[in-house]
């Protein structure tokens, strides 16, 4: 079932090797990131073995819209948790180069095979108990909010607007939404409703021990009477406002993943709501290649406005409560990006190396190319530079005492890099 491509084997160094090559880093850690970067299949005996009254199997986000019957996540045996991204064999074949992993059964166990080699043993993200539950105004649950194993996503706004029209279509070319929503936009609507939220997470919490963090990540909303991005700071705060009234505390772990805000913004957000951490996505730790992979971030805030109100950021929630994301691998985007990977390395860990001494930890989310987006035909980079990224990282991070606790592996679960904090 694997798919047959060019024989890139040869030129790389295999998952095995890589493993050897790193014996400090978890063999689970490095088979997340190989699976990550280059996707997975299900076997049709795999699938027909799939329990749909214990597996989550349905997931509605901003990034896809997945009720294909396949598990939503993979656990491995450690505890390790990968994200799965929908695909077929014809997505399999765009622009990742190598063949996808496949989920297979035998001896009636869920196993994870690489070129029809075992690789290790798999289980699935479980469903909550209020997935297939309905809000009072007849919204299924799932469709609210999503679930991983450690916490709770929600996406008020299902869009970005940095894709409009009228922005010029100037949104990240390594992303998905704006053909996410052109083909689900006759399921649902742009702004989830506030109160499905609100009742949908009242009933999360009824389940002993299922939620150790509430997300908060959604398309960027440029508008506002006062400054940019007010429309969006005053949907987040709103909200949180709201959800507040669940909780007997002031505070309660949660993340926002949004835009780059003002310290005026970022202080009414922390001051007047339950928000404990917040992350802006840099996406790119190279200013030339942000410019062009995001034009619509580079022409309303620029690199260095969006790093500088990072590190502003670090003055309004405090140490650990603040970091960025990036796209691990994106940095070899074709044409501008880099074409040696010793170079890449240096210079990602060369930028990181100010964001974290200045208090902004960094997250690590491994590109995987989608067959419905600009960078479609693109090549990701080995795996052993993302392992040696991750590595780098963790290293940073322990040098300045950074502990990025809130998107580590027990909160998250999506970034090599924070795995690491294990050991």
């Amino acid at each position: 079932m694997a798919v047959a491509q060019e024989n890139w084997r040869d030129t790389e160094p295999s998952l095995d090797e890589v493993m050897a090559s790193h014996g400090d880093v978890s063999p689970y850690v490095i088979i997340k990131t190989d699976v990550q970067r280059r996707g997975v299949l299900f076997s049709k005996k795999a699938l027909q073995a799939v329990n749909h009254d214990v597996a989550a199997l349905k997931m509605r986000g901003i990034y896809q819209e997945k009720e294909n019957g396949e598990p939503n996540g993979l656990i491995l045996n450690d505890g390790t948790s990968i994200i799965m991204e929908e695909m077929d064999a014809d997505s399999a074949k765009s622009g990742r180069g190598r063949d996808a992993f496949v989920v297979d059964l035998i001896d009636g166990k869920a196993v994870l095979t690489d070129n029809g080699t075992v690789v290790t043993e798999v289980s699935y993200w479980p469903k909550p108990d209020y997935f297939d539950k309905l809000t009072s105004r007849g919204t299924p649950m799932w469709q609210v909010v999503n679930a991983r194993p450690q916490r709770i996503g929600i996406a008020m706004y299902q869009f970005c607007d940095f894709w409009k029209a009228g922005a010029g279509g100037k949104g990240c070319k390594f992303c998905a939404i704006a053909s996410t929503c052109k083909t689900t936009k006759e399921k649902k609507d742009m702004l989830i409703n506030e109160d499905d939220v609100v009742e949908t997470v009242a009933e999360v919490l009824k389940q002993p021990g299922r939620l150790r963090m509430i997300q908060l990540c959604c398309g960027t909303l440029l508008g506002g009477e006062g400054e940019l991005l007010d429309e969006e700071v005053n949907m987040y705060a709103h909200l949180l406002r709201r959800l507040g009234e669940l909780f007997s505390t002031k505070k309660i772990l949660t993340q926002l993943i949004a835009t780059a805000y003002t310290e005026k913004q970022l202080r009414r957000l922390y001051e007047e709501t339950i928000l404990s951490s917040y992350t802006a996505d840099i996406e790119v730790l190279n200013e030339n290649i942000f410019n062009w992979l995001c034009p619509g971030k580079a022409e309303r805030i620029g690199y260095k406005g969006w790093k500088e109100r990072l590190f502003r950021a670090v003055d309004v929630f405090g140490e650990h409560n603040v970091n960025t994301g990036i796209v691990s691998g994106v940095e070899f985007s074709r044409p501008v990006g880099f074409t040696s990977e010793e170079e890449a390395l240096e210079s990602t860990l060369r930028e990181a190396e100010d964001f974290i001494s200045h208090g902004v930890g960094i997250a690590q989310t491994v590109w995987q190319i989608r067959g419905n987006t600009p960078l479609r035909n693109q090549r990701a980079p080995s795996l052993e530079y993302l392992i040696q990224v991750a590595v780098g990282l963790d290293a940073l991070q322990r040098k300045y005492r950074q502990e990025v606790y809130f998107d580590d592996f027990r909160t998250c679960g999506n970034h090599p890099n924070t795995d690491l904090a294990r050991i």
